[in-house]
């Protein structure tokens, strides 16, 4: 786990949002993510965790006879697991449950890096343990003949049921357990927030709070990170002693980085996958190689990152290369360079990868620079994701961000900027 110097958990502000079927808790939870205007906002519906359910149980369902409104039907434990990791700045595989068939499906949903997450469910205030791990508990309270309503048309129109099952489901398991289990969580709540989405001073209160809050325990990524502590020393090598001289000319400058970009690529490549390769000689004599198993794709992160794609098109001929831009909030230093320092901008690049269906196991990071806090932050949110560097250096300036000694701003040296 991460802790700050002072021993003080480095964690995400959770915020859980309760109340029974229908009461708008998921508009409420949209619209206050859509207010703070804060960035690396997470939602969590407890819907995902349900208990997949027995084919016995299954026929139960499928007539109408089983309840989904009582604490038994959510795994609660593994509710826990994964609220618990995301507090820690841990990845979670968020399950995916199917409401047609009543199963979990076999792919799951990535999570990870968020400074506030919003989380809920009609149990979202049931679980003592879970309560104990919020920063803000909310019940939405909407009249009952309007979450009947808002029921009816959510579970025939995008859950596949009938309008009679719908009604006996309600009466028979619905209502009962709203009265006996979800009702009483109310008393768990900070904010009561009738009418649900109607009720914009309500919602515009909780915004401000939550922003206060953030402000007041300076939960700004970037800008914490460096407050992380790092244990173990990770090894040095590389050649650096220009490329960090202050007064090194540009045109020298250049040149070295681009020849120890090669050396990181090269680097990068023995992590690479090879398949064996059988090949004749010019003497007519058989030789046993190796070549690439798949092909090689480079994604750059703008601007600093495409000083290391000449090092890439030197050792990989006719090399694809694309760009992924990480933009930096001037204000609040939130993420954008060929380092890795607090590691915001490579999680958020590497985010970028995984959105778009590209395996964790088959990325491998390659930056200038490093240090041991960049590393973690990584290790911790990508634990399969390859990273080579040619030099770690053993601190981030919590000023500037900066890594130190390191090289400076790579991207402003490169380009002359």
């Amino acid at each position: 786990m991460f802790c700050t110097p002072d021993g003080t958990k480095f964690t995400c502000y959770l915020v859980g949002v309760a109340g029974g079927t229908a009461s708008g808790k998921t508009s409420v939870s949209r619209r206050i993510i859509e207010n703070l205007n804060v960035p690396w906002v997470g939602f969590l519906s407890m819907d995902s965790f349900y208990k997949p359910l027995t084919l016995e149980q299954k026929k139960e369902a499928f007539n109408n006879n089983h309840n989904f409104d009582h604490p038994n039907a959510f795994d609660f434990d593994l509710l826990l697991e994964n609220l618990k990791d995301l507090k820690e700045g841990k990845r979670v595989e968020i399950p995916v449950y199917d409401f047609k068939t009543h199963s979990r499906l076999p792919q799951t949903t990535p999570l990870y890096g968020a400074n506030v997450i919003i989380f809920e469910g009609i149990f979202a205030l049931y679980d003592r343990r879970i309560l104990e791990l919020l920063d803000m508990k909310i019940f939405v309270d909407t009249d009952a003949d309007i979450r009947l309503a808002r029921r009816l048309k959510r579970d025939i129109s995008e859950r596949g049921r009938d309008i009679n099952g719908v009604l006996q489901q309600y009466l028979s398991f619905v209502k009962p357990s709203f009265d006996q289990y979800i009702q009483p969580t109310v008393k768990n709540a900070d904010v009561i927030v009738p009418r649900g989405l109607d009720n914009l001073v309500a919602i515009d209160l909780i915004t401000k709070h939550i922003q206060r809050q953030l402000s007041e325990f300076r939960f700004n990524f970037r800008w914490d990170l460096p407050k992380i502590v790092c244990g173990e020393e990770l090894p040095n090598n590389g050649m650096h002693t220009i490329i960090r001289d202050r007064n090194a000319l540009r045109d020298d400058f250049i040149f070295y980085a681009d020849r120890l970009a090669t050396l990181v690529v090269e680097q990068g490549l023995s992590e690479v996958e090879y398949k064996v390769h059988k090949i004749m000689t010019p003497l007519n004599l058989p030789y046993v190689g190796k070549k690439f198993g798949d092909k090689i794709c480079g994604v750059s992160i703008v601007r600093a990152g495409g000083t290391m794609e000449a090092g890439l098109r030197r050792a990989v001929k006719d090399v694809s290369i694309g760009k992924i831009l990480i933009q930096t909030d001037l204000e609040t230093g939130e993420p954008s360079d060929a380092q890795i320092s607090t590691g915001a901008s490579a999680l958020m690049a590497i985010r970028v990868l995984l959105d778009h269906n590209v395996p964790e196991n088959r990325i491998i990071f390659l930056t200038f620079l490093a240090t041991p806090l960049g590393i973690h932050v990584l290790n911790n949110a990508f634990p399969t994701v390859k990273i080579c560097t040619s030099m770690v250096d053993p601190q981030v300036n919590k000023e500037t961000l900066f890594i130190e000694p390191g090289m400076g701003n790579f991207g402003d040296r490169y380009y002359g900027t």
